[in-house]
């Protein structure tokens, strides 16, 4: 059987004044994994490295996104990144300062036979 998602979360970062968007894109990782806890594991025993992890973030500019660092950045599982375009930038028309904005969703996928097989 496929893997099954059981867990989503959505998260916002940005960059203010470097116009750095892998800065961007993990505090919006950040963001929507900062309130989650998955008791599920230590109840049934699991081990974490059995969840697949997939993140996607949105920014104006994905290929200036280093997607291995923010999988470093992932405390749990087998993480994949993957950048596409989305976010925004945001231009000050006093200076021309750009503002990096970056969405993230943090998936997480288990085997259903584990968690059903207890």
């Amino acid at each position: 059987m496929a893997e099954q998602r059981f867990i989503i979360e959505m998260g916002m970062g940005n960059d203010l004044h470097g116009r750095d968007y892998t800065k961007a894109a993990a505090r919006a990782i950040e963001d929507a994994i900062r309130h989650s806890s998955i008791p599920m594991f230590e109840a049934l025993g699991l081990d974490h490295a059995q969840m697949r992890v997939q993140v996607t973030v949105g920014v104006q500019a994905p290929e200036r996104v280093d997607c291995a660092a923010l999988a470093k950045g992932l405390p749990r599982g087998r993480v994949e990144v993957t950048a596409v375009h989305g976010g925004l930038d945001v231009t000050n028309p006093d200076n021309g300062a750009v503002t990096v904005i970056a969405s993230a969703a943090v998936e997480a996928f288990l085997d259903p036979a584990l968690v059903s097989g207890r």
